[in-house]
Formats: structure tokens, C-alpha cells, sequence
């Protein structure tokens, strides 16, 4: 029995016990939480992306699949496990779609109807993100067919008895299409993380918005439906959310308004899309440009020499666009190299990659506007039915992984970001 003028002290003891107790336990995650409120935006300086004001270039990826992969539990731990994966590579921005539309898994079963567990699969993939430290760059909604795309939007049209064509293009022109997609962009940017709290227009994490992925309007070659869709639809979202930065999607083709820089394109079809790369990304909403490298797509007669050749035109005809004439940043958000090429070998992929990392690098120690790259795409282990002839499993191949790790390496001197923590660890020793 415990004498009873003990009995204070030890109510006092076990008191400073308990309190020290749950300090110890919820240390880490206070301040953990504390960092992680302190993420700033990434803003625009010129032609520069900057984080708390400094130079931000980006080397990241492609992971268009996180969404769809978060929806079902037995699949959801490889969004956390490729974000830490593109973590420890340096790499600071993954692209991935944030619309599902119709169809499997979808985000949007019909127009104005969402399904709260995909977007609380979306909430998860934006805070894995942050406890991961990569930025997403969000696509709105897809040109081509998959993820139901502009094409599910037309069928919904004609289903509800109120579109005007069935032309995939009418997406751009039709009033009632119009307003689907209006909707979905305020639900999207005003929704709040089951995850977070944080509703998605406030959420840091994500780095920008891309209004769509990969547009084209062949139905109109002059280019003005497009663009007139893109002022109407980018002066919509910023009326709602001008805290994130935004892009259009482009493939990075020039139209008759660049009758200067049409011996750039691939070919002659690159001119008749109904896009054009510069008056589209002049657009007065539009933060930065986005450009693709697809030669072995793009080029059906030309050698290895000659798409590489192509590779370092097509690039810095864009970065002396963005200096000049536009005036922003010019991040490339997708390339790759199809391992179906006839001559293919898995050293053209490391030099096509190499090529492509120069020019942005070069770019960087000039303070031009090559903003970073993005590489079509990355997966892990044992996901290949989600991928094609760009796709890599990062560990699998050495050589593109260290690539990757230097390029971060790189840019981190250049920004002298590499005194931060993740850089300094991973650039102090040779991979």
C-alpha cells in the first residue's frame, strides 16, 4: 500500500509521465505537419518557375494512372511506392490525370455526377504527394479517347438530346458541352481533401493545372475554335482559382499563325491540328507552355541520327519561343523512346534521354526558358499491362536511373537547391 502522503507526488509524477508520453508520440507528426504548412506555390518570374524565391527547373515524370490505381485498396499502396521512388531519384513534379469521365473507376459517371470514392482516391494521391514532397502537375481532361476524354462529353451531349454535332470537336463549340466541362472544373477546384482539409485550389501540392491533354481541333484549321475555347475556359478556372499556375497541354505543333516556324514541325500534318504553339500559350491566363517529344511517332523514314538531330531543333525552337516571344517557361511534359522502333536498343534510350537533359540544363545555366522535363512514364514492378513502349520501371534500368539522379543533381546546383536536405544526401555520393 502506498503511504498516503505519497499519493500527491505520485499523482504529480504520472501527470509529467502521461504529458510526456503523448509529446514524444506526437512530436514528430506536430512537426512534420508544421513543415509541410510552410510549402509554398510555385509562382512565375519571366520566363523562370520559382519556389519561395528561387529558381525552381523541373525533372520529374509521368504517372498517369495514380487516380485509377488509389480507387481500389489492394492497388493503392503503388502510388505512395512510386512517389517515394520518384523521390529519392531528386525528381520534384509527377504529371497524372485528375478526370476519369465514364467508364470504369469513373470520377464523373454523367454530367454534374461524381463518385466520392474515386475522388477520395484523387485526395489520396494529392496527399501522398505532399508526404512525399512532389508537386502534381493535374490534367483536366484527355483529347484522345481514353479516360473518356473529349469524346465522352460529345456522347453524353447526344444522350441528353442537347448536342448540336456529333463531331468530337464540337467539345470545343457546343454551349451544353461547355457547361459540363465548366462544372467539372468547379467541383474539381473547389473540393475539399477528405485527406487534408485543404481544398484542392489552396493545396500548394499541386503544381499547375493542364487544361487538357493533348488538344486538337482538325475540324478547324485556323485554329481559332481552339483558341477561342481556350480564353473562355482558362479565364474560367482563374475566376476561381489564381493561386496555381496553368497550362494548356500542347504537343507543341505550330499553326498558319506561325507561318515563320512551320519548317520546324515534324511534317506538314503537324500544321493542320487546328493548334498553334505560340498564340495558343500567349494566352493571357496561360503561365507557361507545354511542348512533347514523340520523333519515332512523329517520323516514319528518318534514322536514330536524325530524330536526335530533330530532338535538339525542336526543343530549342520552343525555348527561344518561350525567351522571346511568349516570355514564360517551357517545360517539355512529355518524351520518350519507343522500344517497338525496328533499330531499336536500350543505349539509344539513355543517349535520346542524355540529349534531351542537355538542352534543358543548358537552358537553366542561362536563365532562359527552359523550365524541365517530364519523362513518359514510370510504373513499378509488376504493373506492365499499364504500360507501352515508353514505359520504365525505374531500378530495372541503371542507366536511366542515374541519368535521372544527375540531371536532379544538376539543376539543384544550378538553383543551388542542393544545400536542401533530399539533394544534399543524394548528390554527395556517386549511383
Amino acid at each position: 500500500m502506498v503511504p498516503t502522503r505519497n499519493r500527491p507526488m505520485l499523482r504529480i509524477l504520472g501527470f509529467f509521465i502521461c504529458a510526456a508520453f503523448i509529446y514524444l508520440s506526437f512530436r514528430d507528426l506536430w512537426l512534420n505537419h508544421k513543415g509541410k504548412a510552410k510549402l509554398g506555390f510555385v509562382k512565375r518570374n519571366g520566363t523562370q518557375f520559382v519556389v519561395d524565391d528561387k529558381p525552381l527547373y523541373v525533372n520529374g515524370w509521368n504517372s498517369y494512372w495514380f487516380m485509377d490505381h488509389a480507387v481500389d485498396e489492394h492497388s493503392r499502396n503503388l502510388v505512395g511506392e512510386m512517389l517515394e521512388a520518384g523521390a529519392k531519384m531528386g525528381l520534384t513534379v509527377c504529371r497524372t490525370w485528375a478526370f476519369n469521365d465514364g467508364g470504369y473507376n469513373a470520377l464523373q459517371i454523367s454530367p454534374g455526377r461524381f463518385d466520392e470514392r474515386v475522388f477520395q482516391a484523387l485526395d489520396h494521391v494529392i496527399a501522398e504527394a505532399r508526404k512525399h514532397d512532389v508537386r502534381l502537375l493535374l490534367s483536366l481532361v484527355n483529347n484522345l479517347q481514353a479516360y473518356g476524354g473529349k469524346t465522352q462529353y460529345v456522347n453524353w451531349a447526344w444522350q441528353e438530346g442537347v448536342g448540336v454535332s456529333s463531331s468530337n470537336d464540337s467539345f470545343f463549340f457546343d454551349p451544353s458541352i461547355r457547361n459540363y466541362f465548366k462544372n467539372y472544373l468547379k467541383v474539381l477546384l473547389t473540393r475539399k481533401n477528405s485527406v487534408t482539409g485543404i481544398e484542392y485550389r489552396n493545396d500548394p501540392t499541386i503544381f499547375a493545372w493542364e487544361l487538357i491533354n493533348e488538344p486538337r481541333c482538325t475540324t478547324d484549321v485556323s485554329g481559332k475554335t481552339l483558341q477561342d475555347w481556350i480564353e473562355e475556359m482558362t479565364g474560367f478556372i482563374k475566376s476561381i482559382d489564381d493561386k496555381h499556375l496553368l497550362t494548356v497541354g500542347l504537343e507543341g505543333f505550330y499553326g498558319p499563325n506561325s507561318p515563320k516556324r512551320l519548317t520546324v514541325n515534324p511534317e506538314q500534318w503537324a500544321s493542320e491540328l487546328g493548334t498553334d504553339f505560340v498564340q495558343n500559350s500567349n494566352s493571357s491566363n496561360i503561365d507557361f507552355a507545354s511542348v512533347h517529344i514523340y520523333p519515332d511517332h512523329w517520323f516514319h523514314n528518318q534514322t536514330f541520327e536524325e530524330k536526335l538531330k530533330f530532338v535538339v531543333k525542336w526543343m530549342q525552337s520552343h525555348i527561344e519561343d518561350g525567351f522571346k516571344e511568349l516570355k514564360k517557361p517551357v517545360l517539355f511534359t512529355e518524351f520518350g523512346l519507343s522500344n517497338l522502333n525496328k533499330d531499336y536498343e536500350p543505349s539509344q534510350r539513355e543517349k535520346f534521354y542524355r540529349i534531351i537533359f542537355d538542352v534543358v540544363y543548358k537552358s537553366a545555366k542561362r536563365k532562359k526558358s527552359g523550365a524541365g522535363t517530364l519523362v513518359w512514364q514510370l510504373f513499378m514492378d509488376g504493373m506492365e499491362t499499364f504500360s507501352d513502349d515508353f514505359g520504365i520501371v525505374p531500378h530495372e534500368q541503371d542507366s536511366i536511373y542515374k541519368l535521372m539522379i544527375e540531371q536532379s543533381c544538376r539543376l539543384g546546383k544550378v538553383t543551388g537547391r542542393l544545400k536542401e536536405q533530399n539533394l544534399k544526401e543524394l548528390c554527395s555520393h556517386k549511383h
